[in-house]
């Protein structure tokens, strides 16, 4: 019995029992977060295209009321015994608003279950594999498309840290010093997974796919990188928790409106950190596949690109990785360019000091949720805004356009720096 007291008062005593936990929860968290926002996702796509095009967009996906209705009756019975039990005329106000509502079919639900049922649909559908394809690695491809954005976003701080009695608490998963190459070169291997499907189908047009992918994924990666030089030079640091902590006290990368941020060097700084932001948004698109850069699945050209031939839901597991790789995307501009967590105008501070860091936390997770969001639309309307582009373009803005700018943005910067002081 004293053994077992010793070894509980010992691990009590030492913190790791409390950091495993710490990280057990962020990590449910953070895998949470983006499967939640992946399946969020496909409702905005849906919804912001049908507002562009001017049309209503998922809205028949509700819970209907016919299974509540009198067996063989056409009356409208759930609506009307409602009305009846509160005393409400059928010819009020009330009861024409509930109807126009469509309160007398469904209960609305504004298309919100149509991301379930589309899962449901392809979890249903038959599993084909085609008898031509390398199966072992026809099975492995999706899995390595929809892995690495998962894995990447280990290291996106979603709030500040906070002092408890046993330590600090990290808010993010892994609090790495080198936080934007571990972005590089993780999400970098989804290219993998694209390219494999393309060569393991065994089929001319997904295998041009393939070969697209790898292209797109070369040419972008190098003016990415580049283009975050300017912002590392000012931050000074590659963690991205003191990248967003030095935003929250010293303004906003593209909006320095407090702190140091009101100095002359920091609004000189503006020309090429948003020359940086249009060079690393665009990355962000050819990386992520998406329109109007999305010419590994070019359905004029290649029918349906690397994933022509599979069916079910390893066909969903590559859309999965591609709203994956998009809300990481937009996760990793707002950290590095809008702030991240940070409220603003020294806001943090202020809520930490007079309702407690825990209730800091939260206000700085729901903003960083309500950034995500925004960006995540900016994404989509895009897509229903610009043609795609052909695919010389493509390669021609990736090395003869973006790689100079990028390269002389540095430059700038630099000049910046070293001159107004």
């Amino acid at each position: 019995m004293t053994c077992i007291c010793n070894w509980w008062n010992d691990l009590m005593s030492n913190p790791i029992w409390f950091y495993l936990i710490a990280t057990i929860l962020k990590l449910v968290l953070m895998f949470a977060v983006i499967l939640a926002f992946v399946v969020l996702s496909v409702w905005i796509e849906r919804r912001v295209a049908g507002w562009i095009q001017d049309r209503p967009g998922p809205n028949r996906a509700g819970l209907p009321l016919f299974l509540l209705e009198r067996f063989g009756s056409k009356q409208k019975q759930p609506l009307k015994d409602v009305l009846h039990f509160f005393g409400i005329p059928e010819t009020s106000w009330i009861a024409k608003l509930c109807t126009w509502l469509r309160f007398d079919r469904e209960i609305p639900t504004f298309g919100l279950i149509q991301p379930c049922l589309d899962g449901g649909k392809l979890f249903l559908k038959q599993e084909f594999t085609p008898s031509y394809v390398r199966k072992a690695y026809f099975i492995v491809a999706p899995m390595l498309v929809l892995g690495p954005p998962m894995v990447a976003a280990a290291v996106i701080p979603f709030a500040s840290s906070v002092e408890t009695a046993y330590g600090t608490i990290s808010m993010c998963v892994a609090n790495l010093g080198i936080g934007p190459l571990w972005i590089f070169a993780v999400s970098g291997l989804s290219v993998y997974g694209l390219t494999l499907a393309g060569w393991s189908s065994n089929s001319k047009f997904p295998f041009l796919g393939g070969l697209r992918a790898t292209a797109q994924l070369i040419s972008y990666e190098v003016s990415m990188g580049l283009s975050v030089i300017p912002l590392l030079m000012m931050f000074g640091t590659l963690n991205l928790q003191e990248i967003v902590q030095f935003q929250a006290d010293n303004g906003w990368t593209l909006l320095p409106l407090w702190g140091e941020g009101l100095s002359l060097q920091r609004w000189a700084m503006l020309a090429p950190l948003a020359l940086s932001f249009l060079i690393f948004v665009t990355c962000v698109f050819a990386e992520a596949n998406r329109t109007p850069f999305d010419m590994a699945e070019c359905e004029t050209d290649l029918v349906g690109g690397y994933h022509t031939e599979y069916s079910s839901m390893k066909f969903a597991s590559f859309f999965m990785g591609e709203y994956a790789a998009m809300v990481i995307g937009s996760a990793i501009v707002v950290t590095l360019f809008l702030g991240g967590w940070s409220i603003g105008f020294g806001a943090d501070a202020w809520v930490a000091a007079h309702c407690g860091p825990w209730w800091a936390v939260t206000a700085q997770f729901c903003m960083f949720l309500i950034k995500l969001l925004a960006f995540i639309f900016f994404f989509v309307w895009v897509r229903w805004t610009l043609p795609r582009f052909r695919w010389d373009q493509v390669m021609k803005l990736g090395w003869l356009v973006f790689l100079e700018l990028a390269v002389a943005n540095i430059f700038l910067a630099a000049a910046v720096m070293y001159f107004i002081q």
